[in-house]
């Protein structure tokens, strides 16, 4: 009888499909690689509520700040591959690995789960800054060279890179201000010690709403619905400078593929959920749906680009 039991237990346990019916079975732990405040840590705490609500299970948001959200990052590709301890993905882990050669983790220790947002990146400005316009601004800065300051969450940043982008496509000049995080930073715009910064629109909309900041332009295709008189680099005269940020889950490698299934069904129905889309909206967010595939390839395209841009500046954290 023993013997039998036995048996039936190695079957069950070899069997694929009891991970993903008993999964999961207690509290997720949502890691995000950055500190309260910002965008990345707003999108986590959205998803993390809806997510908890689909699974049946608690998804606890646990911020782990630090070079650059590599700490978080590394934290969950080192974490057990059992779907208990997932990251907050973003452009981020494209960008690691081009900037230092002494990344903490292995990029491929991570993998895709699924995409559930977007929002758009604007070109924001002091009001102590006197330009009004794009082109005002960068003939400003090009008559007064070293005069502005742009701020960013930190070197290799996405703001960072959008602001070499910006400058190797039109020649302004400004001088780098790397923070610990866009919270720090756009407080600085707000006081004007900082003048310029390429910013996630959430972190930034309360303020140009209050009229603290002005907005100049948004790197998207098209306008965002939430600031509908803000043009986009195209319209303000800026050519190949469309940059969206985007959200998703990621997992240590080895997790079940059943596992991961479940992950990226429950987060596109969470993608087009009415009342999340609603949440997205109140923050200056768009619903971003997208499959484990589809993330590894936009990563992949983001590497390339992200890359020149880079190698072009000259940007390293080794």
């Amino acid at each position: 009888m023993w013997k039998s039991i036995a048996v039936f237990i190695s079957i069950a346990a070899l069997s694929p499909g009891v991970g993903a019916e008993t999964y999961p079975s207690k509290p997720i732990m949502l890691v995000v690689p950055f500190a309260a405040g910002g965008t990345v840590n707003m999108m986590g705490r959205l998803v993390a509520e809806q997510m908890g609500e689909k699974l049946g299970q608690p998804v606890v948001v646990d911020n782990k700040a630090g070079a650059g959200g590599a700490i978080g990052a590394g934290f969950v590709a080192k974490a057990a591959p059992d779907g208990y301890t997932l990251l907050l993905g973003s452009m981020g882990q494209a960008v690691q690995p081009l900037l230092t050669k002494r990344l903490s983790y292995d990029p491929k220790k991570l993998i895709p789960v699924a995409m559930f947002s977007t929002v758009s990146n604007v070109l924001a400005v002091s009001n102590n800054t006197p330009a009004k316009s794009v082109s005002e601004l960068i003939s400003y800065s090009k008559a007064n060279p070293g005069r502005l300051n742009m701020a960013s969450a930190g070197m290799g940043s996405i703001n960072h890179l959008i602001g070499e982008l910006f400058m190797s496509r039109t020649g302004a000049n400004f001088v780098h201000v790397p923070y610990k995080g866009a919270a720090p930073a756009s407080v600085d715009l707000l006081s004007g010690q900082v003048q310029v910064i390429f910013a996630n629109l959430p972190n930034v909309l309360p303020y140009a709403k209050a009229g603290k900041v002005r907005l100049l332009a948004v790197a998207s295709e098209k306008r965002d619905p939430a600031i509908p008189n803000v043009p986009t680099f195209a319209e303000a005269g800026v050519k190949d400078a469309v940059v969206e940020s985007w959200y998703g889950l990621m997992a240590p490698a080895g997790t079940k593929p059943e596992i991961v299934k479940k992950l990226q069904d429950t987060l596109l129905v969470v993608a087009n959920d009415k009342r999340f889309i609603s949440q997205l909206a109140e923050q200056g967010a768009r619903p971003y749906s997208g499959s484990s595939a589809d993330m590894t390839q936009l990563q992949e395209k983001e590497g390339k680009r992200w890359g020149e841009v880079i190698d072009h500046s000259r940007i390293s954290l080794d």
